[in-house]
């Protein structure tokens, strides 16, 4: 059929358009396109929890001394994973040598089948000295794979629930990883439906429209799915590793931002069909208006979150390209396969509050409405404005001093009653020394008695044993005869050292710290310290570091694109600077609220580095979408009404955008996790904190103190006042 084109339709005007398929070809086409490449990678995004990995190596900062002696331990015996099973009488008598007899016995018939597993004979039962109300078992399971570790524990625990007479629990790293993943396992799906549920909700508020809020989420779906399916190929091909928790970041993380995406660009297609009656020259219009906010938007993050590559941790240095490509994907989706789907349906996709034209449609809604009253309220007294603002921000940063970002206990990591936890309390009550958890040290061999004798003065240590075959001191002790000699190997020994600390206490990580003074004072040793307790140790002062590094890195990138995308040096100092101030005030209720209210026994020690980067990177999102407004309108209008203009046609959508991410980083919470419930209130309340504070009130009214001089060196400082 042949296509008659009619003369050119004016904006405003009902001038006729094309009637032939041309004009909805080329869309249609890019949708087809766009989804025959985002099938099969969505495909294989679905088996990206399938390669998950939540052992140790993805946690232990590489470099470190504790990483050093755990590779070094090897050497001794095979690498394994800890599990204590504690035993105590239903009754709370104190334990008889009969029951450390049944016990023992009970635990042969109930180890029997594990014997293949583990990389050394049980050790115990370990009767508690002096109360005598509560025996262990000590079991070592060979590798630190969760994934292989976990049958034997879920084993143990249906074979625990058996014993006559006695309550049983598990704790220890292998009990406590084992209910990690089973929480990442049921909890995956949950968290995608309920972060969508809530993108849904938010969407159906603001819109009104039950088809456009359904096209948003179908199409940040499809995005988060293509970024699944690109970080399972990579991930597969050994570029970087996954965890849970970097899997569930992504989740809401390109849900959120897909969607705040869509709200610019959606809120710009209605405002221009309320110009004119063509749609397409309406998206045109739109999207040469949306793209440079959107792409500046999500660059900023992609170059914050890839600051992350720098960090000594696994976990958090996977987490930069894995966050980058998510963002990735959802402004290539919101630019390109969402423009195409609102092009073909037009008004449809409003419907039924559907936009039409108006003969002033940039005017009507300036004076009026709730956004009119605030930019009049800020234009009245701006100084006034933002010294309150400034000052209410800074009261809020007092709060910091209550944050404490030294780790978290591994009873106090979960928000469930997860059996490992209760191991671990039943553990702390009856055996405080740490056991099954040694701090470990390495050394030449002919310095073994100097380095014992500069570890007997430190306070809190009970036992100093040099490390011995398992096997020939069990042969030993069953024959009677006296312990094998310390094991040698390439010249070096092994001390395993026992404190009546618990492991993850701030107390035994003092200690830890004085044990490494001691040990590296003496001169040939070569001694090193790891253990649980200095991997804590390592992980804080590796995250103490990464912090030097990655924050400067991210306020630099992030000055940058300001400086770029506002042509300005001054304006976005003063961004920066606001954001800055934003971060400090949140981590402020941060620490308040973890403490004092919700009673959280500790941060992670990189919790402070992943809310900034989340925080700068989302708040600066707000101040791109606000300034890029307010820039476009000073230039028709005049510094400070462009200013006040700007306020009011962005106050909708970019609130609308900072619920929509504060929600779905608070969808988080339903990870039964503390880190990831932390990070989830930090995000969440901080970007409403930029939304409806530093956004709506401290950057307009500084731009309006500060005057023409905003814009310095550009044009516009120039500009009508």
């Amino acid at each position: 059929m042949a296509t008659t084109l009619s003369k050119k339709a004016t904006p405003g005007s009902g001038g006729s358009r094309p009637t032939g398929p041309a004009r909805w070809l080329l869309p249609a086409a890019v949708i087809i396109v766009f989804l025959l490449i985002a099938g099969p990678l969505g495909g294989v995004g679905g088996k990206l929890s399938e390669i998950q990995r939540n052992d140790n190596a993805a946690y232990l900062p590489e470099g470190a001394e504790a990483t050093q002696v755990l590779n070094e331990t090897t050497s001794f015996e095979l690498e394994s994973t800890p599990a204590i099973l504690v035993y105590t009488r239903k009754d709370g008598a104190t334990l008889t040598k009969e029951d450390q007899r049944i016990i023992t016995v009970q635990a042969v018939h109930l180890f029997e089948p594990l014997n293949n597993f583990l990389a050394a004979p049980p050790i115990g039962a370990v009767v508690t000295q002096p109360y005598g109300k509560g025996a262990y078992i000590l079991l070592l399971f060979i590798g630190s794979d969760p994934n292989t570790i976990r049958p034997h524990i879920d084993d143990l625990r249906a074979g625990l629930a058996d014993e006559p007479g006695y309550n049983l629990a598990i704790g220890g790293p292998a009990a406590a990883q084992t209910d990690l993943i089973e929480v990442y396992g049921r909890i995956s799906l949950l968290l995608l439906g309920v972060t969508a549920a809530v993108v849904l909700l938010i969407l159906i508020a603001v819109y009104r429209s039950p088809i456009l809020p359904f096209l948003v989420i179908s199409v940040a779906g499809i995005g988060l799915g293509m970024a699944d399916g690109l970080a399972y190929l990579m991930a597969k091909g050994g570029v970087f590793t996954v965890s849970g928790q970097v899997q569930g970041i992504l989740d809401v993380l390109v849900l959120g931002a897909g969607t705040d995406y869509a709200l610019l660009l959606a809120s710009r297609y209605r405002e221009e069909l309320r110009r004119t009656k063509d749609k397409y020259r309406a998206m045109r219009t739109a999207w040469r208006a949306s793209v440079e906010p959107i792409a500046a938007s999500g660059g900023t993050v992609i170059l914050a979150v890839l600051c992350l590559t720098v960090s000594g941790l696994p976990a958090t240095r996977s987490l930069g390209p894995i966050a980058a490509i998510g963002i990735g994907f959802a402004v290539i989706s919101m630019l390109v396969l969402l423009p195409a789907a609102l092009m073909l349906l037009g008004r449809a996709a409003f419907w039924p509050f559907r936009p039409m034209v108006e003969k002033v449609p940039s005017e009507r809604h300036l004076n009026h409405g709730p956004w009119a009253r605030v930019a009049a309220f800020v234009g009245r007294k701006p100084r006034q404005v933002w010294a309150v603002v400034l000052l209410i921000l800074l009261v809020m940063t007092l709060g910091t001093l209550r944050l404490e970002a030294h780790g978290i206990p591994r009873t106090g990591g979960f928000l469930i009653d997860a059996q490992s936890v209760a191991g671990e309390k039943v553990l702390e009550a009856n055996f405080p020394d740490a056991s099954g958890t040694p701090t470990v040290i390495t050394g030449n061999a002919d310095k073994i008695n100097e380095m014992t004798a500069a570890v007997k003065g430190i306070p809190n240590v009970t036992k100093i044993e040099p490390y011995l075959d398992p096997l020939a001191k069990f042969d030993a002790r069953n024959a009677g005869k006296p312990p094998p000699p310390p094991v040698v190997h390439n010249g070096r020994i092994r001390l395993d050292i026992t404190m009546d600390l618990p492991a993850d206490s701030s107390a035994a990580e003092d200690r830890v710290r004085q044990i490494r003074a001691a040990e590296h004072a003496i001169a040939g040793a070569d001694a090193r310290v790891g253990g649980y307790t200095a991997t804590n140790v390592d992980a804080q002062d590796t995250a103490a570091r990464d912090r030097t590094i990655v924050i400067p890195l991210v306020l630099l990138l992030v000055f940058g694109i300001l400086v770029a995308l506002l042509r300005s040096v001054v304006a976005p100092l003063l961004l920066v600077g606001t954001v800055l101030l934003s971060y400090a005030a949140t981590m402020g209720i941060c620490g308040i609220f973890f403490r004092d209210i919700f009673l959280f026994q500790g941060s992670e020690s990189s919790f402070p580095m992943y809310a900034f980067v989340f925080l700068v990177a989302l708040g600066v999102d707000y101040n791109i979408f606000l300034m890029t407004r307010v820039r476009e309108e000073v230039a028709v209008v005049g510094h400070r009404a462009g200013t006040l203009r700007g306020l009011t046609v962005t106050g909708g959508v970019i609130t609308s955008a900072g619920v929509v991410v504060a929600s779905t980083f608070a969808a988080l919470s339903v990870i039964p996790l503390v880190y990831l419930a932390e990070l989830a209130f930090a995000v969440g309340f901080g970007v409403l904190l930029d939304t409806f504070i530093v956004r709506t009130l401290l950057v307009p009214a500084l731009t309006l103190d500060v005057g023409r001089k905003m814009w310095w060196p550009s044009r516009l400082q120039d500009a009508e006042p």
